[in-house]
């Protein structure tokens, strides 16, 4: 389709949250991305556990607090068999030991899409056929006082090594010309439009096509 929201196209997609002072934003991109990816699946909208991605994922490359990426979370969630809800295994925004109990496992994953890198098509694609897509991109300070609008940075870096944020793409649209994305952040609702922000499509903005992917639900 030209364009897509599947905040509009029903309850597929949680509210924004608030990862707080921890560098957690890939946490709250995949279970942004698993927990939309089951409702359009099944009609049941869960809210998953960031907090067990933070304490747990370690032994796939994700540093809690220090960050980590969405393509390697889903994989802890596939090869770990499950993953908790938010209110057996409540956020803290900060590390802790991994306190995952199996028979409390409601979200599950038989396979992980990574997006070819760079193929920006391929993220539309998949987001207008399937179901919101995890990136991540460089955020540099001027994004941190976006407010409304699409957002574009010609002095970004565009390759992996230089992106530092995790979002979730949960559409896609045109305005005046500008094809933009739909972002989903974890900065609480009172930051850019409700929580959300438009970021420009089709130009590897700020390298938001250098590793983006989804898991496909277990269900």
């Amino acid at each position: 389709p030209d364009s897509i929201d599947w905040r509009k196209k029903g309850n597929f997609v949680t509210p924004v949250k608030n990862q707080g002072a921890c560098g957690s934003c890939w946490t709250f991109s995949t279970t942004g991305c698993l927990e939309s990816a089951i409702a359009i699946a099944t009609g049941k909208l869960l809210s998953l556990a960031e907090q067990q991605l933070v304490d747990c994922a370690q032994a796939f490359n994700n540093h809690g607090c220090s960050g980590g990426l969405p393509s390697q979370a889903f994989e802890y969630i596939l090869y770990n068999k499950g993953l908790m809800g938010e209110d057996s295994y409540p956020y803290r925004a900060k590390n802790g030991t991994c306190k995952f109990q199996p028979e409390k496992a409601i979200a599950f994953v038989k396979d992980v899409i990574n997006i070819t890198q760079y193929d920006e098509d391929g993220m539309v694609e998949a987001v207008g056929k399937h179901n919101p897509v995890s990136f991540a991109f460089e955020v540099t300070s001027n994004f941190m006082h976006y407010r409304k609008g699409v957002y574009s940075n010609p002095r970004c870096k565009h390759t992996p090594d230089k992106v530092n944020h995790a979002v979730l793409a949960v559409g896609y649209g045109e305005e005046n010309g500008t094809p933009y994305w739909i972002v989903k952040n974890s900065w609480s609702r009172l930051w850019g439009m409700e929580g959300y922000f438009l970021i420009e499509r089709g130009k590897n903005m700020c390298g938001l096509a250098a590793c983006a992917s989804y898991p496909v639900p277990l269900v």
